[in-house]
């Protein structure tokens, strides 16, 4: 339990304060809306559903406050920053962005449903009071309206439509049924599209839908404005509830039961959403700016398993270890922006991103970029960015574990060269002692790129006489049985002859208790970050290993997971 402290404490905190937030909203409107005396003739013609409509909205609107916030790329570099006097357990939350814009996505869902279904038994209660199917109350209530029509309880006001589409009648001819509409049939879309298959598949279906939330964002803003759930306001005299609710026959007629008169609260919604809108929009503008900005290419080359290798220059560009960009080519969609890893080093005067073929986006721009004579330059690219990662903090650490997955050794490239130029240039700051860097491939090809700056970096330890301050293992997981007997008849040979470096390419999917017990008995008194760039469920193995070999005493070692997110 305590080293999974060491790991998930804060963010545990994090989720319990908010989770904390959600209910406390929850109960104190489902208690407002059920026990005070200014909804005693709703409740009569609702009952439960009032407050079952009313607490929803709440935590919604908590938690619309929110949504937008962990996707301002911008607002999170800054705040990554002013972190970093900080501890790097603070910062680390960071990186958990998307993470927790999916877990309050499920939350906004989750009360959506709730606050949709409630109203639908609403707005049916209240055509049936309307009709007086109900009791004598429930009809005078029903049945109140003045000059203005400006102090009813019950919404539906004509009785000239069919009974059985005054409901529908109610939710397409008011502001609050409309936009109620529209926000839900905009989140349902973005919701579904959001999905891990759509996403991976079709990411340009997960793209456009999402930007519904526009759409969604405005209707919030006006849904409010219909004013449709309706509170009892102090008249002169007062109507007492308690003793005029049996003498509906006599309102208006007797000193101590004048007629009720009722009003909408004041929208609260765009209270809690302009901020972060506000915010939003000005995180747009810095991306569109930047997008304005001249990009030109230094270099395009194509690697081997269709990996395609772009060098951009952009003036004023200043980046980290391990950060990534966004591009944009407007040749293939205006719209798009699609994540890469950069593989430059902050030392060189450029960067570079490696692309792989992985939908119809990257494929369109490999076609592009193939079709280029010898040269030239690639077509027009935005880049918005740097932006801080996990990666950012591999420096911060005496040893680091690096886990790159396929493409996923991207960061680390950038890592290592950069390592390889405070050597070069005899760095003082370097804090970081010792690197265990694993690479995990399905094909041979995929290690040609990265070889060669392995090779340079053996190289360069070796001379300087430090060659135990890297140690690297590259798996091999997908093979057969030819591959296992060419590595056999080659097994005396000084380098390997899958990438040609001196360490020998593994066979298969590391064994992580080994792999881990070795790194602590090695650095029996270190704090060890372990970085991922790969999948969810490599991402478990690792968190959970992190856990098992940390150790309590902070005299000895200590493994903190850090993850890619994008």
């Amino acid at each position: 339990m305590a080293n999974w402290i060491i790991n998930n404490g804060l963010t545990a905190f994090i989720l319990v304060v908010w989770m904390g937030i959600n209910i406390f909203l929850f109960v104190r409107f489902y208690l407002l809306y059920d026990l005070n005396d200014e909804y005693y003739y709703t409740r009569h013609l609702l009952g439960a559903a009032l407050p079952w409509a009313r607490a929803p909205a709440a935590v919604l609107n908590f938690n619309c406050l929110l949504i937008l916030l962990p996707v301002c790329r911008n607002l999170l570099s800054l705040l990554r920053g002013s972190f970093v006097c900080c501890g790097r357990t603070m910062r680390k939350q960071l990186d958990k962005n998307l993470s927790f814009h999916k877990l309050v996505a499920y939350m906004i869902a989750l009360m959506t449903a709730v606050h949709l279904i409630a109203h639908l038994l609403n707005v049916e209660w209240y055509n049936n009071s309307r009709r007086g199917v109900y009791d004598k109350l429930s009809t005078a209530l029903s049945d109140l309206e003045d000059t203005d029509n400006t102090t009813y309880l019950n919404p539906i006001r004509s009785l000239n439509v069919d009974a059985q589409q005054s409901p529908t009648y109610l939710v397409f001819t008011t502001i609050a049924g409309i936009t109620g509409v529209i926000i839900t049939l905009a989140l349902i879309l973005i919701i579904t599209s959001s999905m891990e298959f759509i996403r991976r598949s079709y990411f340009e279906v997960f793209w456009y839908t999402h930007h519904l939330f526009i759409i969604f964002f405005i209707g919030l803003v006006f849904h409010g404005a219909g004013r449709i759930v309706r509170s009892q306001q102090a008249t002169i005299p007062p109507h007492n509830f308690t003793y005029c609710k049996d003498r509906s026959d006599q309102w208006g007629q007797i000193a101590e039961c004048p007629i009720p008169q009722f009003a909408g609260g004041f929208p609260q919604t765009w209270m809690y959403v302009i901020g972060p809108m506000i915010l939003y929009i000005c995180e747009r503008l810095l991306r569109f700016i930047r997008y304005m900005q001249t990009v030109s290419y230094r270099k395009i080359v194509m690697r081997p398993s269709k990996v395609l290798e772009l060098q951009l220059v952009k003036n004023g560009f200043n980046m980290e270890v391990g950060q990534y960009v966004f591009l944009n080519c407007p040749a293939i969609s205006q719209l798009e922006w699609h994540p890469f890893t950069m593989t430059s080093a902050p030392e060189e005067d450029f960067f570079s991103v490696h692309i792989r073929s992985a939908g119809d986006w990257t494929d369109k721009l490999i076609s592009i970029m193939q079709q280029l004579p010898e040269g030239a330059q690639g077509p027009k690219m935005g880049v918005d960015g740097p932006f801080g990662t996990a990666s950012e903090d591999v420096f911060d650490y005496e040893v680091s574990m690096l886990v790159g997955a396929g493409i996923g050794v991207t960061p680390f490239a950038s890592i290592l060269k950069s390592i390889w130029y405070k050597f070069k240039d005899s760095n003082p700051k370097l804090r970081t002692r010792k690197i265990y860097f694993y690479w995990l491939c399905r094909e041979t090809q995929a290690f040609e790129w990265f070889a060669d700056l392995l090779q340079v970096l053996e190289r360069e330890m070796e001379e300087r006489g430090m060659a135990d301050f890297l140690t690297y293992k590259l798996f091999l997981t997908g093979w057969d049985q030819s591959h296992a007997h060419h590595a056999w008849v080659h097994f005396d040979e000084n380098t390997d002859v899958v990438t040609g470096l001196k360490q020998k390419t593994q066979y298969g999917r590391p064994a992580w208790d080994k792999e881990f017990e070795q790194v602590r008995k090695e650095n029996p008194t270190s704090v060890v970050g372990t970085f991922l760039c790969g999948p969810a469920a490599l991402a478990k193995v690792l968190e959970k290993k992190c856990a098992k070999y940390s150790d309590v005493d902070p005299r000895k070692t200590k493994f903190y997971f850090n993850k890619e997110n994008f």
